[in-house]
């Protein structure tokens, strides 16, 4: 079952502390006072004055970035895990970047390699759900199971048409 994070842009009130927690989630020591230094978060914050949302990579099930990654560095995690980044195999060519229909695949602090969510993949392993969700203190992002979530979201669509629709 392939799981996915959801964002409900109209409770994010741009509080940052999923960008804090996912830099601590994928820093070294796993210590605050460090996070800024050797952390880097694979979600930020875009928007404007009255709209913010938290931007990551979507896993796409059909991954452009997967595909034109020459040297395969951009995996996915069996047929329905998450788009994974090996670092060791990435070449720094940023074609990822530039087929990314979301614009969240960026460059790492050091500009040779690229930088991505990968789910928090060892939290899901530890049977935890990725740290920006588990931290969101306005609910603003959700784990949820894709296929599910379709379904749940073409209902609404289908419901929201038969009220409007001319009787």
């Amino acid at each position: 079952m392939r799981r996915i994070i959801v964002v409900d842009a109209k409770e994010c009130m741009a509080c940052r502390t999923c960008e804090i927690e996912c830099a601590l989630a994928h820093s070294e020591s796993k210590e605050l006072n460090e996070v800024m230094r050797e952390g880097e978060p694979r979600i930020n914050i875009e928007g404007t004055l009255e709209f913010w949302a938290p931007m990551m990579c979507r896993h796409c099930e059909d991954a452009p970035c997967m595909k034109i990654c020459p040297t395969r560095a951009i995996h996915r995690d069996g047929s329905d895990g998450p788009v994974l980044l090996d670092q060791e195999l990435c070449i720094g060519c940023n074609f990822c970047l530039v087929v990314c229909p979301f614009g969240v695949i960026g460059p790492s602090d050091d500009g040779h390699k690229v930088v991505k969510c990968d789910l928090c993949v060892e939290r899901l392993e530890a049977g935890q759900i990725p740290a920006c969700v588990a931290s969101c203190p306005m609910g603003a992002l959700r784990f949820v199971e894709a296929e599910r979530y379709v379904q749940e979201k073409r209902g609404e669509a289908l419901r929201r048409h038969l009220q409007e629709a001319p009787k």
